[in-house]
C-alpha cells in the first residue's frame, strides 16, 4: 500500500489554475467502502447578501458593515471602501465569480460539491474575517448574532448537507456565555476562534492563557460546542517584492504553533479537559514535529516552569485534537503518529488551495495512503465526531463510494 504521492505526478506542471475556470472532477470511483458519505471539513461560503444592514437593530444599523459584489468578489466595508486588504480581494476574484461559491444559490453549490464527489460540507466564512478585529465591540458582537442566525437558516435550507461555522464573543466571560448559548439554539455546531485574539477594553494584547480569560474557556467548556481555529491570520514581518501570495501561502499553513503551545502549556487544558480543538487548512504533518518539539521543550525548560503540565504531551493531542488537510501525503505517512481517527479530509472548495476540479483523485489518494476502511474515518466519520452529530447513512452508494478493480483484496 502506497504512503506518499509523488508531486511530480499530481501536481500538473501548469497548476490547477483559478478554481472560477475549473470544473468538477469526472465521475469514477475512488475506492472508499460502499456508503460513505464525503464529508469536506474545511469549505469556505463568501456572504453575497447585506444582512448586517438588513437585519442589524435600526440603533446600530448607521455604522452596519456592508456587503457588495465589485470587480469579481463580494467585499465588506463601509462608505464604499472595503475593509479587505487589495490582496485579499483580488484572492477572492479568483473564486467568487464560480457558480456556488457564495450563499446567492446555495442549491448550485450543493450541485457544484456533488458532482465533485462531496456530499456533505463545514464551511467557514470569507470575508467575514475583517470583523474579528472591528473596533466597536457591541456592534461585532451584533453582527455576529446576524451571521449566526443566517448560517443556521442555511442549514435548514439543507439539512444534513450544509453546516456553517458560526462566531462567538471570545473577549468577556459574559459574552461568551451568551452567544455560545444563542449558537447552540440555533444548531450551528463550531465556531471560530481568531489565533489572533485582539486586545481588552483597556487597550492590552488578550492572552488566551491568562487567568482572566479562565470565564471565556469556562463557557466554552460548559456549552459543549468544539473549538474550530484556522489558517488566515498571519501575515508577512517583511516587504516581499514577488510571488507575495506564495510567500505568504507558506507561512499561513504554519500559524498554529502558538496557540498549540498555549493549550499544552498554560494549562487551558488541564483547567477544561472537556474542550475539542480542531485546527483548519493547515495539513496534518505539522503534528508530529509539533508534538515531538513541545516534549523536547518541556524536557529542557520544566526547572523554569510557572505552572504544572500535568500530562504527557501526546494526551493532550489524543484527548482533545483534530486537524485537516486537503492533500498532504507526508501526513498521512505518519498516520500512525497522528491517529487515524484524528484527521480530516477537506475540499476547501472554493478556495484556490482546494481540490475542486480534482477531488476524486485527493480521495483516491487518500484510500491508496491509509486503506478503504481508514479512509473512511478520515473522509468522513472523524468530522461528524469533532462536530458531535449523527452519522448520515447514504440512501445509495455513490460511484465515488465504490471499490476500484481489485481492491477488494486490499480491503
Amino acid at each position: 500500500m502506497s504512503t506518499a504521492t509523488e508531486p511530480a505526478a499530481f501536481y500538473p506542471p501548469e497548476g490547477f489554475g483559478a478554481p472560477k475556470d475549473r470544473l468538477a472532477s469526472d465521475s469514477g470511483p475512488v475506492g472508499l467502502p460502499a456508503g460513505t458519505q464525503v464529508f469536506s471539513a474545511d469549505d469556505h461560503i463568501s456572504l453575497a447578501e447585506d444582512i448586517f444592514y438588513e437585519r442589524l437593530p435600526a440603533s446600530m444599523r448607521e455604522h452596519a458593515p456592508r456587503i457588495w459584489y465589485r470587480e469579481g468578489a463580494f467585499e465588506l466595508g463601509s462608505m464604499g471602501n472595503s475593509f479587505l486588504p487589495p490582496q485579499f480581494s483580488h484572492v477572492l476574484m479568483q473564486y467568487d465569480p464560480l457558480k456556488g461559491s457564495s450563499t446567492a444559490d446555495l442549491d448550485a453549490r450543493l450541485e457544484q460539491l456533488a458532482a465533485d464527489g462531496v456530499d456533505r460540507e463545514l464551511a467557514f466564512p470569507n470575508a467575514i474575517l475583517a470583523l474579528l478585529g472591528f473596533p466597536d465591540k457591541a456592534l461585532r458582537e451584533a453582527c455576529f448574532r446576524v451571521y449566526n442566525e443566517y448560517v443556521a437558516e442555511l442549514q435548514e435550507r439543507a439539512p444534513g448537507r450544509f453546516y456553517g461555522v458560526g462566531l462567538i464573543n471570545w473577549w468577556d466571560a459574559a459574552g461568551a456565555a451568551r452567544t455560545l448559548a444563542e449558537l447552540k439554539a440555533l444548531g450551528v455546531k463550531t465556531f471560530l476562534m481568531p489565533l489572533n485574539p485582539g486586545k481588552d477594553d483597556d487597550g492590552k494584547p488578550i492572552d488566551y492563557g491568562a487567568t482572566a480569560m479562565t470565564g471565556v474557556w469556562d463557557a466554552i467548556e460548559e456549552s459543549g460546542v468544539a473549538v474550530s481555529h484556522h489558517i488566515g491570520e498571519t501575515g508577512l514581518s517583511t516587504p516581499c517584492e514577488h510571488n507575495a501570495m506564495l510567500v505568504a501561502m507558506i507561512c499561513q499553513v504554519a500559524s498554529f504553533r502558538e496557540m498549540f503551545g498555549k493549550y499544552l502549556f498554560t494549562g487551558i487544558l488541564d483547567r477544561h479537559p472537556g474542550l475539542k480543538i480542531g485546527w483548519f487548512e493547515g495539513g496534518v504533518n505539522w503534528v508530529p514535529a509539533a508534538l515531538q518539539d513541545a516534549e523536547h521543550m518541556l524536557a529542557s525548560y520544566q526547572h523554569m516552569a510557572t505552572r504544572t503540565v500535568e500530562h504527557d504531551i501526546r494526551h493532550y493531542w489524543r484527548q482533545h485534537m483534530y486537524s485537516s488537510f486537503m492533500v498532504d501525503p507526508l501526513g498521512l505517512s505518519l498516520i500512525d503518529l497522528i491517529g487515524a481517527d484524528k484527521i480530516m479530509w477537506s475540499s476547501d472548495f472554493p478556495h484556490n488551495e482546494s481540490t475542486f476540479g480534482y477531488s476524486r483523485r485527493s480521495l483516491s489518494a487518500v484510500v491508496d495512503s491509509v486503506g478503504p476502511q481508514r479512509a473512511a474515518q478520515i473522509v468522513s466519520s472523524n468530522i461528524e465526531a469533532f462536530l458531535g452529530i449523527a452519522p448520515q447513512a447514504s440512501q445509495e452508494p455513490q460511484a465515488s463510494q465504490e471499490p476500484r478493480a481489485g481492491q477488494e483484496a486490499q480491503a
